[in-house]
């Protein structure tokens, strides 16, 4: 096993057989939003997050990344993190006593008799995410995300910590993580001043229940297809009126889901 640190944004994780660098408690920046992740591949944070918009803000202290390796809490010699499901069946389940340790790692430093801190459990059965959902996220002092692995986890250890169970898809993949850059990443853009212009998320698909109108820019005339002459109008009513139409017909033909909602509300 090598060494070497690894840096992940503004925080580095360094495989080891001790696990004691990882439950020594960790200051939090005041007043920044933090996620806390916890994953048995910590080398694949920050990921996607380290770049563009997340990343600047990142850089930035605007939010903070803590990533937590599941394997540091594994038990014997061989820091064993899984074992056969009961009741037989394929695969295998990630133990409870494993995940309860890392768990309680990362919340020791936390209030969590309110609900500032969700520990959020990443899994196909969660509820799906919305847009909503991580504008919710995003006001909270942080999150404590679970990336699951295998079969899924222990069943008592998501009760016992009354975990949020969330999915960004009807998909399986082979772990969370991707799952939880997605919800970071979604969630992050809601905390004031990490997009810089606030009239970005507005006009943003999913908001007010509708997906995003169609956009262009120059060249004014490509492929033999020119700019709708509206939107090189200069007149803003009329430019707002021809989005809100393209919006609602958008979301018609393809989220008629969505349409219901919109409908009911007119």
């Amino acid at each position: 096993m090598t060494n070497k640190a690894k840096s992940h944004g503004r925080y580095h994780v360094q495989p080891s057989l001790i696990p004691k660098s990882l439950i020594e408690e960790k200051k939090l920046l005041n007043k920044v939003w933090t996620a806390k992740v916890l994953t048995l591949y910590p080398e694949t944070f920050p990921g996607v997050l380290g770049h563009s918009i997340t990343g600047r803000a990142l850089k930035n202290k605007i939010w903070s990344l803590e990533i937590i390796n599941i394997r540091n809490f594994g038990v014997g010699k061989h820091f064993n993190v899984d074992d056969t499901p009961s009741g037989g069946g394929p695969g295998m389940v990630l133990r409870a006593d494993v995940i309860n340790d890392t768990v309680a790692a990362a919340t020791n430093n936390l209030d969590l008799s309110n609900k500032n801190w969700p520990i959020i459990y990443l899994t196909p059965r969660g509820k799906p995410l919305t847009q909503t959902i991580s504008k919710e996220l995003a006001t909270a002092e942080g999150l404590v995300i679970l990336c699951g692995r295998f079969e899924g986890v222990d069943e008592r250890v998501i009760q016992k910590w009354n975990m949020q169970e969330i999915s960004i898809g009807d998909f399986v993949l082979s772990g969370g993580e991707i799952a939880a850059q997605a919800l970071i990443d979604c969630t992050v853009r809601h905390i004031p001043t990490v997009l810089g212009n606030e009239e970005s998320i507005k006009s943003e698909s999913f908001n007010n229940d509708l997906l995003e109108y169609p956009q262009y820019t120059r060249p004014t005339e490509w492929n033999d297809q020119k700019i709708p002459e509206v939107l090189l109008s200069g007149h803003h009513k009329k430019i707002r009126e021809w989005q809100n139409q393209q919006a609602i017909k958008i979301t018609k033909d393809r989220r008629p889901d969505l349409w219901k909602i919109y409908e009911k509300k007119l």
